[in-house]
């Protein structure tokens, strides 16, 4: 096999950490396109630039990447992810390195649209204080909220981020809210795009409007420099009173502390979170044990089919890039 210039009867792939996902269908898949594989099951720095010196590719979970595991690598050519998101990966290092990056687009589109409309229902329909509450002790089981949930009819979804995951939130969402308003610098003001939202019922808007309208926030975007901790104090004050935010994408977009201190106060209703900036969380992160907030482990990705997509997709991306010279799901382009 050949890949760029290296040669090897038998090149070899590494999985650094697995994350509690069973590889055993990639490991199988690998191996019968000719790769020796290691499983390192770690995600330490030093330990996978000692494990993978002959490592032409890294089959990665959540293990940080940066230039110093990329320049360490003499034979690496491919970096690939088991996430939609590519932020744990020097990208320009990467790019200067002649190394592919790749991710997994599109599979979990309706599992995390589904979960961020799960914990908005949940949230809005005051789940955790009620399921609390529904006891044999006849005054609990007749307790109420100190604040009645809205009628979802008469409120605003606002949606930052209209790519495959805000708009399939917004199919599902729509019809239960009075208004949808989008933001998306990014999406292209053409006929075919303004006729998209207009079939989904989205208002598109500048994310000022976005912020003034939303009753309910849910965050669609990357973590970049720009979006980084982009829901602060000043952005949650321009936000209409009691509102709830929705992530599901990258911790990092909140800042946490001005969110739990926001939800403390009654500023915000609350926060509805399947990702958080550092996971597992430290037993002092400020969002943790806040009425109000809701937060699952990371999961909105999660079913049956994408489990098994996961898997495969990021395996076929090493054995695509050894057969045609190119990954199939790159998010670079690499100097050759």
């Amino acid at each position: 096999m050949t890949i760029e210039g290296h040669t090897a009867d038998q090149p070899v792939v590494v999985y650094t950490k697995n994350d509690d996902t069973d590889a055993a269908p990639g490991i199988a898949l690998l191996e019968r396109a000719g790769f020796e594989v290691r499983v390192l099951d770690t995600d330490d720095q030093q330990q996978i630039i000692d494990g993978a010196q002959d490592a032409v590719a890294l089959l990665v979970g959540y293990a940080e990447i940066d230039r110093r595991v990329i320049e360490s690598l003499p034979n690496l050519r491919l970096v690939s992810l088991m996430s939609m998101g590519f932020n744990n990966v020097d990208l320009d290092a990467a790019v200067e390195h002649g190394v592919w990056v790749t991710n997994i687009p599109g599979v979990a589109t309706e599992e995390v649209a589904t979960h961020a409309l799960a914990l908005l229902l949940q949230s809005v329909r005051q789940f955790g204080y009620y399921t609390k509450t529904s006891t044999a002790n006849p005054e609990e089981w007749n307790s109420r909220a100190a604040i009645a949930p809205w009628r979802l009819s008469e409120q605003t979804l606002g949606i930052v981020g209209l790519g495959k995951i805000g708009r399939k939130l917004a199919e599902f969402a729509g019809p239960l809210f009075g208004d949808v308003v989008g933001y998306d610098p990014l999406l292209p003001d053409t006929d075919e795009v303004r006729g998209m939202l207009a079939e989904l019922g989205v208002r598109r808007a500048s994310l000022e409007e976005v912020q003034r309208a939303a009753n309910v926030l849910s965050l669609h975007v990357p973590l970049t420099q720009e979006t980084e901790r982009m829901i602060d104090e000043r952005f949650i004050d321009g936000m209409p009173e009691r509102a709830l935010i929705v992530n599901v994408s990258r911790g990092a977009l909140l800042d946490s502390q001005a969110v739990a201190d926001a939800v403390r106060s009654g500023r915000l209703s609350g926060a509805a979170l399947d990702v958080l900036e550092e996971e597992p969380p430290t037993a002092d992160h400020p969002l943790l044990d806040v009425e109000d907030v809701v937060i699952t482990p990371h999961v909105a990705y999660y079913s049956e089919r994408t489990e098994a997509e996961y898997v495969r997709i990021q395996a076929q991306n090493a054995v695509t890039l050894v057969e045609t010279g190119k990954p199939e799901t790159p998010v670079n382009t690499p100097v050759t």
